[in-house]
């Protein structure tokens, strides 16, 4: 049994958290005033970690990119940094070009999965991996000291990289066999009107496959839109109605990718993170064993002990699973949502190139979505968010802990339940997992409810 409250605690921090700075835009912090004050302490910080190099902006397609984009550049050149403009971008993208650019750092404008009225800030580092603690720290204590400008002789320019993202698209092509193509397939790509929207389409064509694009008209304010890989549902509906031979699904943000295959089945994460490392092991490719979250179904973890293969769990969230992964001299990793990390590839996660590692061992086996699947058996698990007002950590209620208890005996050893706080939206994520599906569904439902009138004020 896994319990929020079994969970390391995090360093404790005002701005940040598990992924970044993210809340509704116009709401303080992500307000043009505050992100103009985070990018001059960003600034500050980086020049005092070693001169005044260059920092990449990205962004995905929500309207409020504009104005974010122009408060972080002038808050940047405030302190004296060099600005390079990338546009819209998947964030995998700007971890790359980051790091294949030398910067000192690449910051995304995102919200990921949110809707278009959410907005956030994340930062890597000139490796291309999340910032370390104490960077982020540092930047978190600049932020309460004054602004100031730097002489205007050393302010910081900007300039528009136009050529990212054909760099980008020719990286991920590389991330794959030169003999690999996609003749002969016919896959539906939804892009979910975000950043990979004229990215994904071009890579997965180039390869050779013939190529449907839905979720590829951006207009600020449909990003995630009852689209991409958090909405599914339509993307099976094309890829039945085009009879195609599979689809694939990004987030907004481009880290995150499920598919569907032929006959409308859609896999998550965990079907395609069995996937390749299956076809890894079997090939003698794997190195070690593989890092999932406390949210990976049950049925994974049985299915690796079957083909004695290591398997870790941490807690939501790919800092931890690279974390993971780099202190165990792992490759692999991923969450159900579809943030699969293949470190040997690419230092975040990246629905792009994970797509392309599934499709790769479609191409070498010559077997299907299904087959391939095969050795998996996923144990029911029910999801149910649960929006809350209260601020409090769900474990601290006893009446919610006294629900935990009974829930636990119900499941008398054959499931497990936990129990979160999102940590980019006001959710408590409840999940119940079992062998009964009908029952995993009741007590989700029932324990959703108790965390409701516990934590929702009136």
């Amino acid at each position: 049994m896994i319990k929020a409250s079994d969970q390391p605690k995090p360093i404790l921090r005002k701005y940040f958290g598990t992924d970044g700075i993210r809340g509704h835009v116009g709401v303080w912090p992500i307000n043009a005033e505050f992100i103009l004050k985070l990018g001059w302490a960003v600034g500050v910080v980086l020049a005092r970690q070693g001169g005044h190099g260059k920092v990449l902006i990205g962004k995905d397609t929500r309207i409020s990119g504009y104005m974010f984009e122009s408060v972080l550049e002038a808050g940047l050149s405030a302190a004296g940094v060099n600005t390079h403009l990338l546009g819209p971008m998947p964030t995998p993208a700007i971890a790359y070009l980051t790091r294949t650019l030398r910067a000192q750092a690449g910051i995304v404008i995102s919200a990921s999965h949110n809707p278009y009225y959410d907005n956030g800030i994340k930062f890597f580092s000139a490796m291309g991996t999340k910032l370390p603690d104490e960077l982020e720290l540092a930047i978190e204590d600049q932020i309460e000291k004054a602004m100031t400008t730097v002489d205007s002789a050393e302010l910081g320019k900007a300039v528009r990289v136009n050529d990212a993202p054909g760099r980008y698209i020719e990286f991920c092509k590389s991330t794959v066999s030169s003999e690999i193509t996609l003749n002969g397939l016919k896959i539906v790509v939804d892009c979910a009107n975000g950043a990979a929207y004229h990215i994904a389409p071009n890579v997965f064509s180039e390869l050779g496959a013939e190529v449907i694009e839905i979720g590829v008209e951006p207009n600020g304010l449909n990003i995630n839109l009852d689209c991409g890989a958090t909405h599914p549902e339509i993307l099976r509906r094309h890829v039945l109605k085009e009879n195609a031979d599979l689809g694939i699904a990004l987030d907004g943000d481009g880290d995150r990718v499920v598919f569907v295959d032929h006959d409308g089945t859609i896999l998550d994460g965990d079907e395609l993170l069995y996937i390749i490392v299956k076809h890894r092991h079997q090939t003698g490719l794997l190195k070690g064993g593989v890092v999932g979250t406390v949210m990976t179904n049950f049925g994974f973890e049985y299915a690796m002990n079957e083909l004695h293969i290591p398997f870790t769990r941490v807690p939501v969230g790919d800092r931890h699973i690279m974390s993971e992964l780099h202190k165990n001299h792992w490759h692999i990793g991923g969450e159900p949502s579809g943030h699969i990390l293949c470190s040997d590839q690419i230092t975040t996660g990246d629905g792009i190139v994970t797509a392309l590692q599934v499709l790769s061992v479609m191409r070498q086996t010559k077997l299907s979505l299904k087959e391939l699947t095969k050795g998996l058996n996923k144990y029911p698990q029910v999801l149910v968010n649960v929006k809350v007002t209260e601020n409090t950590d769900p474990n601290h209620k006893p009446r919610i802990l006294e629900f935990l208890k009974y829930i636990e005996k119900e499941l008398a050893g054959t499931g497990r339940v936990l129990l979160r706080r999102s940590g980019t939206e006001p959710l408590v994520r409840v999940m119940v997992e079992g062998k009964d599906e009908y029952r995993v569904q009741q007590l989700a439902n029932e324990l959703a409810v108790v965390v409701r009138e516990e934590l929702v004020k009136s």
